[in-house]
């Protein structure tokens, strides 16, 4: 006669028998153990000087103006603000030739630096344009927006038209939000399923006065820390869609 389960017997999956995968539970279990078991240990923290360290950041390339008239600005601060609709900022010093540029024209274009780009990214963040024609200087190429008047990078594998909405004024800067009305991706940059090939962009960050490439395996995707087992199994060895 087949043996009845029972409460007892019965295979649990509480904190103690958990299969590997949910991570959090044990971390909580173990504590300290598990930290030092990985080669983590908690960071001996100092007290410095209040400043804007919320790093690594985007280095990006904006354009602004329009095909006969425009110009370059590095910036470094520059985010995602809202999905729906897709809403950024961009942060410019009072001071800078493309502040009133942008304040004039309610436009402007933000083109990610890949790494071959990263000494042009530099220079149009030290050289102003108010001397220089940071296009004729670079090498750069101007190409036709389809909604703004400024120019996109030719080179750029993905730029960003968008049009300001309102300006925060702050001590330092003056924040542009604006409206992402019109992306464009390097059609190379698009695999057969239509996944953004982030990955073979070779973008690049700022971080503390350094460059950074972002040319490197991927630690993880969105959701991976909370994934059942099975699915990790499933997935294991294959390519995310």
């Amino acid at each position: 006669m087949e043996k009845k389960k029972t409460r007892k017997n019965r295979k649990s999956y509480g904190p103690k028998n958990r299969p590997e995968g949910n991570n959090f539970s044990k971390a909580k279990k173990t504590g300290g153990k598990r930290q030092e078991a990985e080669g983590r240990t908690p960071a001996r923290k100092v007290t410095v000087k209040p400043g804007p360290m919320l790093y690594p950041l985007p280095s990006v390339m904006v354009s602004c103006g329009t095909m006969e008239n425009s110009n370059i600005i590095t910036v470094g601060w520059t985010g995602i603000v809202n999905t729906d609709p897709p809403m950024t900022y961009v942060s410019i010093r009072k001071s800078r030739f493309s502040h009133q540029i942008i304040r004039e024209t309610g436009e402007f274009v933000i083109n990610l630096t890949s790494a071959d780009l990263t000494r042009w990214c530099d220079y149009c963040g030290v050289k102003s344009g108010r001397n220089v024609d940071k296009f004729k200087e670079t090498g750069l190429t101007k190409e036709k927006c389809q909604v703004v008047r400024a120019p996109m990078i030719a080179e750029s594998p993905l730029s960003l038209e968008c049009v300001v909405k309102e300006v925060k004024e702050l001590p330092s800067h003056d924040m542009f939000l604006a409206e992402i009305v019109s992306v464009h991706i390097d059609e190379r940059l698009i695999d057969e399923k239509g996944k953004y090939q982030f990955e073979n962009m070779d973008l690049t960050a700022y971080c503390h006065g350094e460059y950074f490439s972002l040319n490197r395996k991927p630690l993880g995707f969105f959701g991976y820390s909370v994934m059942k087992p099975k699915t990790r199994k499933k997935l294991k060895g294959k390519r995310r869609p």
